[in-house]
């Protein structure tokens, strides 16, 4: 592959070393831009038929242990600066940490970006699927966005531009999340610091925090909750391999005795049938499953 990038550009990346659940197989091509002039010319140079795959703090993928064709783009290291507009209003780029963001709302004394501390991934994550926590969506903070497409070509958009519902927001195909303006609220009460605290520690309280997991693995279905059907059904505890359904919160899968994608993929449909057959719910994955399997294992299938 002949393009003049500055950034990174490795073959055969461990994802494993990438995603929080700490499993995967490797990535095709792993490419970290320099910045964004280095990731227009990589998109613009790349090919029509390249497969791009966009990774942020890999809070919410779940990576086959076959692992990625094409490239995966990760935005973390470059993609990460925030600058305030107005007393109120942020810039922010795709790969910044949702929770640093939090930090940054509390820091300026401005109200309700407090939940975003509850959110383990980055900002483009976030947005691209309406990440939210604690009651609250990102994209009810959401002023306008910076997108990329395919060949390269960045634009702006009113966040009216955009259909969102809870954990989707409606984006075409090829075109990624760059950067977003995030509106808060003036805080009169100052209570933000305090705030986050009293949240991260229910958090704590109630998630397997510290351990290898994706965060939540179902959405909740209308009008009830992904967990409390999970730990009705009596799941807390079922193992498949190296992974096993939490005992803290039934809607987390952790990775605690060197679990394959395989085996997480396998514990996820156990769930969904269990589920199905004992309350006629089909839970539906907010964790995305890309990748293949490899093809030893298709075969044997």
């Amino acid at each position: 592959m002949n393009i003049e990038i500055r950034g990174n550009l490795s073959s055969h990346e461990p994802m494993s070393r990438h995603c929080s659940w700490r499993t995967g197989g490797p990535a095709e091509r792993y490419f970290e831009p320099a910045d964004l002039d280095d990731l227009i010319e990589y998109l613009r140079n790349v090919g029509e038929n390249e497969r791009i795959t966009w990774i942020g703090l890999g809070s919410n993928v779940l990576i086959r242990d076959g692992g990625v064709n094409g490239t995966v783009i990760s935005t973390t290291k470059t993609l990460n600066k925030f600058r305030w507009l107005t007393s109120n209003t942020l810039y922010v780029e795709c790969g910044t940490p949702c929770a640093k963001v939090a930090k940054e709302a509390v820091r300026m004394n401005v109200a309700g970006g407090a939940f975003l501390a509850g959110i383990p991934g980055s900002i483009g994550g976030a947005l691209a699927m309406n990440a939210g926590a604690f009651g609250s969506e990102i994209w009810m903070l959401v002023d306008n966005v910076q997108l990329i497409g395919r060949d390269g070509t960045a634009n702006e958009e009113p966040s009216a531009n955009f259909e969102t519902s809870y954990r989707h927001v409606d984006l075409e195909p090829d075109r990624w999340f760059l950067s977003a303006v995030l509106r808060f609220e003036k805080n009169t009460e100052q209570f933000g610091d305090k705030e986050i605290r009293t949240l991260l520690t229910r958090r704590n309280e109630t998630q397997p925090t510290g351990k290898a997991s994706c965060g939540s693995v179902f959405k909740n279905p209308p009008n009830d909750f992904a967990g409390r059907l999970i730990e009705n059904a009596g799941l807390k505890g079922t193992r498949r391999g190296g992974c096993c359904v939490s005992d803290k919160h039934a809607n987390f899968i952790v990775n605690d005795k060197s679990a394959t994608a395989a085996d997480i993929e396998a514990l996820i449909l156990d769930v969904q049938q269990k589920v199905s057959e004992q309350f006629n719910i089909k839970l539906e994955p907010e964790v995305r499953i890309i990748g293949h399997v490899p093809a030893s294992v298709s075969e044997r299938d």
